[in-house]
C-alpha cells in the first residue's frame, strides 16, 4: 500500500534519501582530492571542488545496506569475499582477445592473426591486471589531446619510427603530439581544413566518423572541435600501442583490423569513412573491404582515401613502387567504386574523396546483379565472415528520397526522433517509447551527477556504457569534455545500436562474456544498467567484473543500475577486488526494486599498494 505523503515514514525515508545523496558527494569529493594526474599532483578540478564541500561531515559513515527491501536483508556477511590477487607484472598491458603471443600462432593471410582471438575458458586470468609503476590519471581534455603521461604507456618505438612525420615526440615525463601524420605533417587541422572544402564538415550535416588504421588517432582527435565523433581503430601492435595512445589522449578508439570478419557496426552508421596510408589493400579480395566500409557508410556519406596509390604518377619513386603496379592498384579502387554506385567528388595532390549516393535510383544498372548481399544480414556481424557482397539500399517511394532517411544537422539530430523508429524498422520501440526513454535517462543522469559531482567536471572523458539501449545515457551526458562508446549487447533483445548512430553518437556490437577490444586502463567511469541480469544465466558475472577492472582506470567509477539482489551479487564479488562500493536506493525511492551501486577502483601500481597521492 502506498505511503502517504504525510506520514512519519515518507519523512524519514526522505531524510535518508538527502542523506545517502549528501554522503555520496562526501565520497567523491574526498576521491577527487586524491585523483592523480598529469605529473602525479591532484587534479586542480577536484582540488577546486573540495574546497566547496565543507558540509561533507554531515553524514559521516552511512550504512547504505540498510535501507533495502527483498533479498538484501537475507545476505550472509559473514562469509568471507573471494579475494582477487595481483596479475603478474608481464600482464600490465594484457588484452585478452588481442594478446600477441596467442595471435602469432593464426595465419598471417587478409590479417587473420591481427583479429579477435579470445582464450579458452581454462586460459582466463583471474586476478587483477596492474597499473605501471608511476601511474597517473592523464591529463584533462583537451590538454590530453596534446600530452599524454610517458609512465602510462611507456613505449618510446614511434617516436623513433615516426620521427619525421611529427606523429609523436618524447619530451621529459611525458608524450606530446604535435598533430601531425603520415599524410599530414602540416597538421591535422589544414588537412582538416582541405577535406573540409569538399566535405560539409562544419555545419553538422557530418557528425560520425570512421578511421581506418587509424594510428594515433590525431584525424579524430582533431575532429573533435568541430564537433565530428570518429571510431578510430587499428590492430593490437606489439610495440608501438597506438591505440592505446589515442585513449590516453582521450579519443575514441578500439583494437581492431579489416581482415576476414564484419566489422562491428551496424549498416547505414557513419557520415563520413577515413583511410589516411592505412596499409589497406581497398581493391583486394573483390574489393572486399571496400564493400564493408560502403555497408557502415550512410546513404550520402563521404569516403576519403589518401595515400598510396592516390596521384601514384607523381609519388611512385618516393614511395619505391613500380608505375604499374600502382596504376593497377587505383584502378580496382576506381572499378570498386563504380560498382558501388559512389561519385568521385575530388582528387587533389594525394587524397581523393568519393560520395555514396542517396538511394539507389542512380544505380539502376546494378540492381540485376548477383553480387548483393541476402536481406535483412546488414547488421549480423558478430564473428560473421565478411562478404564480397553489396548490402542493397533500404527503398525509397521517390528519386529524391534519402535511402533510410534523412538525419538533421548535429545537435538536433541527437534528439530527432530517428528514421530507424520513426519507420518503424525497430521491432517494439516507437516514437512515445523513444522518447519517454530519453525523459527517464535525463532524470537518472540528473540523480548520477547528484551522486558523483565529477561528473562532468572534466575528471572523466572516456566513458563506456555496456548495455546502451537508445543511447539515452550517453545522449543526457552529451557535453565536449567527454565521449561515451556505446556498447550493444549481441544478446540484446532489441538491437538498436542503428538509432545510436543515428543520434550522431558512436557504438559497437560486443558480448560481455568475452573481453573488450580495448587496453587495460581505457575508461574512467563505466556505466552498467540492467547488464548483469542480462547475461546471469549467459556467463560467469565475476569474469565480466575482471573485465570491467582491467578497462577501468585506477580512480575510475562504476555505476551499476539494477535489480537488488542482482546487484547484492556483484556487491560481494567486488568486495575482493579492491573496489569501494556504496549502494543507493532508486531516485523515485526506496520502494523500486532497481537500486544503484556506485564503485570506485581504488589506486594500486605493480608492486605496491598505496592509494595516497605524492
Amino acid at each position: 500500500m502506498a505511503l502517504k505523503p504525510n506520514s512519519a515514514e515518507a519523512r524519514t525515508r526522505s531524510w535518508i534519501q538527502i542523506f545517502i545523496v549528501v554522503g555520496l558527494c562526501c565520497f567523491f569529493y574526498v576521491l577527487g582530492a586524491w585523483q592523480r594526474s598529469g605529473f602525479g599532483k591532484g587534479d586542480s578540478i577536484a582540488l577546486e571542488m573540495t574546497k566547496h564541500s565543507a558540509d561533507c561531515n554531515i553524514v559521516p559513515n552511512l550504512n547504505f545496506e540498510t535501507h533495502h527491501a527483498g533479498e538484501a536483508a537475507n545476505v550472509d556477511e559473514s562469509e568471507k569475499p573471494k579475494s582477487f590477487e595481483p596479475c603478474q607484472p608481464r600482464y600490465v598491458d594484457y588484452t585478452p582477445c588481442q594478446d600477441q603471443r596467442r595471435a602469432m600462432t593464426f595465419p598471417r593471410d587478409n590479417m587473420i592473426y591481427r583479429e579477435r582471438h579470445c582464450p579458452r575458458e581454462e586460459e582466463k586470468l583471474h586476478c587483477l591486471i596492474p597499473a605501471p609503476k608511476g601511474y597517473v590519471t592523464p591529463f584533462p581534455w583537451p590538454k590530453s589531446r596534446d600530452y599524454v603521461p610517458y609512465a602510462n604507456a611507456p613505449y618510446k618505438a614511434l617516436t623513433v619510427e615516426k620521427a619525421i612525420q611529427n606523429w609523436i615526440q618524447y619530451e621529459g615525463n611525458v608524450f606530446r603530439f604535435p598533430g601531425g601524420g603520415t599524410q599530414f605533417p602540416q597538421g591535422a587541422d589544414n588537412y582538416i581544413d582541405q577535406l573540409a572544402s569538399v566535405i560539409p564538415i562544419t555545419n553538422g550535416t557530418v557528425r560520425t566518423a570512421l578511421d581506418t588504421g587509424c594510428g594515433v588517432a590525431s584525424w579524430g582527435a582533431y575532429l573533435w572541435s568541430r564537433n565530428v565523433i570518429a571510431m578510430s581503430f587499428a590492430p593490437r601492435d606489439s610495440h608501438e600501442a597506438q591505440v592505446q595512445f589515442a585513449l590516453e589522449r582521450g579519443v575514441p578508439a578500439v583494437i581492431g583490423v579489416l581482415g576476414t570478419i564484419k566489422m562491428p557496426y551496424p549498416s547505414r552508421a557513419f557520415d563520413m569513412a577515413h583511410c589516411s596510408r592505412c596499409l589497406i589493400p581497398w581493391g583486394a579480395n573483390d574489393g572486399m573491404y571496400m564493400k564493408e566500409v560502403d555497408r557502415v557508410l550512410r546513404p550520402g556519406g563521404y569516403w576519403v582515401l589518401s595515400g598510396p596509390p592516390i596521384n601514384w604518377r607523381n609519388n611512385y619513386k618516393a614511395w619505391q613502387r613500380p608505375k604499374k603496379e600502382l596504376q593497377e592498384e587505383q584502378q580496382k579502387i576506381e572499378d570498386v567504386a563504380k560498382l558501388l554506385c559512389w561519385e568521385k567528388k575530388h582528387e587533389k595532390g594525394e587524397i581523393a574523396i568519393w560520395q555514396k549516393r542517396v538511394n539507389d535510383e542512380a544505380c539502376r544498372g546494378r540492381r540485376d546483379d548477383s553480387s548483393f548481399c541476402k536481406a535483412g544480414e546488414a547488421n549480423d556481424v558478430w564473428y560473421k565472415k565478411m562478404d564480397a557482397c553489396v548490402t542493397p539500399y533500404p527503398d525509397v517511394s521517390i528519386p529524391e528520397e534519402v535511402s533510410g532517411g534523412k538525419l538533421k544537422p548535429f545537435p538536433e539530430r541527437l534528439y530527432a526522433v530517428p528514421p530507424r523508429i520513426s519507420s518503424g524498422s525497430v521491432p517494439g520501440v516507437s516514437v512515445e517509447t523513444y522518447q519517454e526513454d530519453n525523459q527517464k535517462w535525463k532524470k537518472h543522469v540528473s540523480a548520477y551527477k547528484k551522486i558523483n559531482r565529477l561528473i562532468d567536471s572534466g575528471r572523466y572523458r572516456n566513458i563506456l556504457d555496456m548495455n546502451a539501449g537508445l543511447g539515452g545515457f550517453a545522449a543526457a551526458l552529451d557535453s565536449s569534455k567527454l565521449w561515451v562508446m556505446n556498447v550493444m549487447p549481441t544478446i540484446a533483445e532489441k538491437d538498436t545500436l542503428g538509432v545510436i548512430y543515428e543520434r550522431g553518437l558512436i557504438g559497437i556490437y560486443h558480448d560481455w562474456c568475452e573481453a573488450f577490444s580495448t587496453y587495460p586502463r581505457t575508461y574512467d567511469l563505466i556505466h552498467a544498467h540492467g547488464l548483469f541480469s542480462l547475461y546471469q544465466d549467459k556467463c560467469n558475472l565475476e569474469d565480466i567484473l575482471l573485465e570491467m577492472d582491467r578497462i577501468l582506470r585506477p580512480e575510475g567509477a562504476v555505476i551499476f543500475r539494477d535489480e537488488v539482489d542482482v546487484l547484492i551479487k556483484v556487491k560481494k564479488i567486488t568486495a575482493g577486488m579492491r573496489w569501494d562500493t556504496k549502494m543507493v536506493d532508486h531516485e523515485d525511492g526506496p520502494l523500486v526494486p532497481e537500486k544503484i551501486l556506485v564503485a570506485v577502483k581504488q589506486y594500486w601500481v605493480v608492486g605496491g599498494n598505496s592509494t595516497a597521492a605524492e
